[in-house]
């Protein structure tokens, strides 16, 4: 088969498209012949150089395809059934995983990072994290979907606990995670404030459902954040951006707020001042992807169109350099999204 594989670390130009052999089935695995594979900013992480990946590596995380083969022990798929992967891997029979708990696997890490990924035109997954998709939901959306909605429900319901009625403060509406933050606060009645960084950007932003979005290079986040709740603050910050928004982000909650993160963009490194933390009553809470439990949750809400993914871009598998020098301009709405 055809694959995009990296056999070095460093820029777009270490992409190389060439061939691998054909993943081997196991008897408790299905084959699917992948039809889209969404981009993420973890794609760009890993291709410049993150522990433990091993050489050569197949990047993509996020999957969608047809089946073209089933295992011995798997009866409930067959042949041709268009499905989406969950994006990651666990071991499915530790004590978290047996819990439902899969994303505190020991073993357990994102599809195209610590084991290969969809960057290819076949793929071998246990059954367990191959999900029917309806056939109104084309490949190109559907695999625009698992990484960043599995992760922005886990962050809002399963960590921040979100409830009807709250303020959201959403960082970058132009991003995966941001644009299914968005969606899954309005779907809890929330009033959802963003930013971006040009009128495309607001205008797209609006029409997901946010009630204000700020200019981050025009306006303090912060100062628009106390207008907009006459001086309250927010219940819920989702930040995935690191030091670039970080204080704003903690300056932006109302006492007893939330701020949940999930990734560090621009960095892994911030500070903050203790005194302000505890005195303001505030919480602080990680979130690393989510469960199975979340993803089927999440994937309800999909299918039924209360919640939608939005794609920016299609890019031949082939031309993977094109789509990471895209990517990492930031100056798409949505997803990315390489086609074999």
């Amino acid at each position: 088969m055809k694959a995009i594989r990296i056999h070095e670390f460093g820029g777009p130009e270490v992409l190389r498209y060439e061939d691998v052999p054909d993943p081997q089935l196991r008897k408790d695995q299905v084959l699917v012949r992948v039809k889209a594979c969404a981009m993420n900013h973890l794609d760009i992480w890993v291709r410049k150089g993150l522990p433990g990946v091993k050489l050569p590596h197949i990047l993509g995380s996020d999957i969608a395809g047809e089946i073209a083969g089933v295992g011995e022990y798997v009866t409930r798929f067959k042949t041709g059934q268009r499905v989406l992967l969950a994006p990651m891997h666990f071991c499915n029979r530790c004590v978290k995983c047996v819990a439902g708990l899969q994303n505190q696997c020991p073993e357990f890490t994102v599809l195209g990072n610590g084991v290969d990924g969809g960057n290819c035109e076949l793929i071998a997954v246990p059954a367990e994290r191959v999900i029917p998709i309806p056939d109104q939901l084309t490949f190109n959306d559907a695999a625009s979907v698992p990484l960043v909605f599995l992760t922005a429900w886990h962050m809002l319901v399963g960590r921040a606990g979100i409830r009807p009625g709250q303020s959201v403060l959403v960082l970058g509406a132009n991003s995966g995670v941001g644009i299914a933050g968005i969606q899954v606060a309005k779907l809890f009645q929330c009033t959802v404030i963003t930013t971006a960084g040009d009128e495309h950007k607001i205008a797209k932003a609006r029409e997901l459902g946010a009630d204000h979005v700020i200019n981050h290079y025009q306006q303090k986040i912060s100062d628009e954040v106390r207008k907009i709740t006459n001086k309250q603050g927010v219940d819920i910050v989702l930040e995935h951006v690191g030091p670039a928004t970080w204080d704003e982000s903690i300056r932006s909650l109302k006492p007893g707020g939330n701020l949940v993160t999930c990734g560090a963009t621009t960095g892994p490194q911030v500070g903050f001042d203790l005194r302000f933390l505890f005195s303001r009553q505030l919480s602080i809470l990680g979130s690393y992807m989510g469960t199975m439990g979340d993803l089927h949750e999440v994937l309800k809400h999909v299918f039924s169109g209360r919640l939608k993914p939005v794609v920016d871009r299609t890019f031949a598998l082939k031309d993977a350099r094109a789509a990471h020098e895209y990517l990492e301009k930031s100056q798409m709405f949505g997803k990315i999204v390489l086609v074999p």
